[in-house]
């Protein structure tokens, strides 16, 4: 598996000639799913778009193998904007991307996200998780892997964690390579 950052929370998980997009910024980059975690409400649909799914609702999908539920944050939806979280299970991993997220998770969307193989959560405030909230929700969910995104500095982020991060320009890993982490932070540059 190969984790690769874009900037502005947008993600690339790809395994093999395989590959999810997260929150792409346009439509440059190519993927065979591609997961919205914000949408406007007028088109929430999951569509055919090219080649790829794109996949902006609250759902069970299954493509290629890989499964993937979407959960709304109704707290924190509107009337115009829908917010989703992800868990996507892959190559007997899971995966769990918070997307949008910019306040604590309740209980029962808690139990569903526990025990990620790999968590990417935002984090910055304003937008999106204050630093000590998002360090709190990375060790409720007890990930082996923890990747922030958005944060234009994720110092404070590691200091509420109490960890130092492996700083990379992707991450590739095994699911054998990651076994014995737990709450292992890596900080991604921006390709």
């Amino acid at each position: 598996m190969v984790l690769t950052y874009f900037g502005n929370g947008a993600f690339r998980l790809q395994s093999g000639e395989t590959s999810i997009l997260v929150n792409p910024e346009n439509n440059r980059l190519k993927a065979d799913v591609v997961l919205k975690t914000l949408v406007a409400v007028e088109n929430p649909l999951a569509r055919e778009a090219d080649d790829s799914l794109e996949i902006a609702f609250p759902g069970e999908y299954e493509i290629k193998g890989i499964e993937i539920l979407g959960f709304p944050i109704a707290g924190e939806s509107t009337e115009k904007f829908l917010k989703t979280v992800y868990v996507v299970y892959w190559e007997e991993m899971k995966f769990v991307f918070l997307g949008h997220l910019s306040k604590p998770i309740d209980a029962a969307l808690m139990e569903e996200l526990l025990e990620p193989d790999l968590l990417v959560l935002p984090v910055g405030g304003g937008h999106f998780l204050e630093p000590e909230v998002a360090a709190k929700i990375a060790k409720q969910l007890e990930a082996r892997i923890i990747v922030p995104s958005f944060a234009k500095s994720p110092d404070e982020f590691l200091k509420a964690l109490g960890k130092k991060a492996e700083k990379a320009e992707k991450f590739v890993f095994k699911q054998k390579d990651i076994m014995g982490d737990k709450g292992r932070p890596v900080v991604l540059s921006e390709s």
